[in-house]
C-alpha cells in the first residue's frame, strides 16, 4: 500500500477568493471535481486545495510555500503582482538584509519569494518548496508515507522530493512553533483500500485524533509532530 500527494490545501475562510489570489499569482488553472482546487502545474502532480474553515489564525503558519524566481526582475515582478492581488509584507524575523521577500496572502498565510540562483530548489518549478516547521522524525515519516526519497538529511533538517521532481517538502528541525490553528495541510489519495492505508500510516507513526472523519468521508490523522492531514476516500 501507498499514497500519492493529492493536494496541499489551505484552511480558507473564503475559498473562492483565496483560490483566485493564488491562480492570479501563479497563472494556475482550476481543477475539476468537488471543492475549490487548482492544478499546481508541478512535476510532483498535486493540486492546491482551498477547504472551508472557521478556525482563526493565531500564530505563524507551520507550513508555507517558497516561490522561486529566475532573475532579480522576476522576483520584483512576482512580489509586485502579489501585492496588487491583495498580499502584504510580513515580518517573521527575517531581518532587513534578507535576500528573500516574505509576504502573506489575503488570509494571512505566509509565503516567501526567493532570490534567483537558489541551488537547492533549482528545477523545482515556481512552487519550489513547501517549507515546514518540523522534526527530523516527521521528515522520515513523510518519506515513508509518500515513498519520496530523502534529498536532504543534515543537522536535524530534512527534505523529500517526488521521484518525478517538482516541489520539495522540507522540515527545519526543532523547536516546533505553536499550533497556528488555521494552516496548510497535506491530502493523500490511497492507491488501494483507504482503511488499509490508514492502518499503514498509523503503523508508521501517525495518530488518530478524537474526530477522525469529516463530512467528505476523508479520514483525518496527525503526523508525529501533531500536524493534521487527510486520507481521502478516493482521489
Amino acid at each position: 500500500m501507498s499514497s500519492r500527494l493529492f493536494a496541499i490545501s489551505f484552511d480558507a475562510h473564503r475559498p473562492e477568493s483565496l483560490a483566485q489570489f493564488w491562480s492570479g499569482l501563479l497563472s494556475l488553472e482550476r481543477a475539476d471535481g468537488d471543492g475549490v482546487a487548482l492544478h499546481s502545474g508541478n512535476d510532483a502532480g498535486y493540486h492546491l486545495g482551498f477547504r472551508p474553515a472557521r478556525t482563526g489564525k493565531v500564530a505563524q503558519n507551520r507550513l508555507h510555500f517558497d516561490l522561486t524566481s529566475s532573475s532579480p526582475e522576476d522576483q520584483r515582478e512576482l512580489v509586485a503582482r502579489a501585492l496588487d492581488l491583495g498580499a502584504r509584507h510580513a515580518d517573521v524575523g527575517q531581518g532587513p538584509d534578507a535576500s528573500h521577500v516574505v509576504l502573506a496572502d489575503p488570509e494571512g498565510n505566509e509565503f516567501c519569494v526567493l532570490e534567483p540562483g537558489n541551488r537547492f530548489l533549482a528545477g523545482c518549478g515556481p512552487l519550489g518548496a513547501l517549507a515546514c516547521d518540523g522534526s527530523r522524525a516527521v521528515g522520515y515519516f513523510w518519506s515513508r508515507a509518500l515513498g519520496w526519497p530523502l534529498v536532504w538529511d543534515q543537522d536535524e533538517e530534512t527534505a523529500v522530493q517526488s521521484p518525478t521532481g517538482g516541489t520539495k517538502l522540507t522540515w527545519g528541525g526543532p523547536p516546533l512553533m505553536p499550533d497556528p490553528g488555521k494552516d496548510l495541510h497535506l491530502e493523500l489519495a490511497p492507491d488501494g483500500d483507504p482503511e488499509a492505508e490508514v492502518e499503514r500510516l498509523v503503523s508508521l507513526g501517525a495518530k488518530r485524533p478524537d474526530s477522525a472523519h469529516n463530512g467528505s468521508g476523508a479520514v483525518v490523522l496527525v503526523d508525529p509532530d501533531g500536524n493534521e492531514f487527510r486520507v481521502l476516500a478516493e482521489g
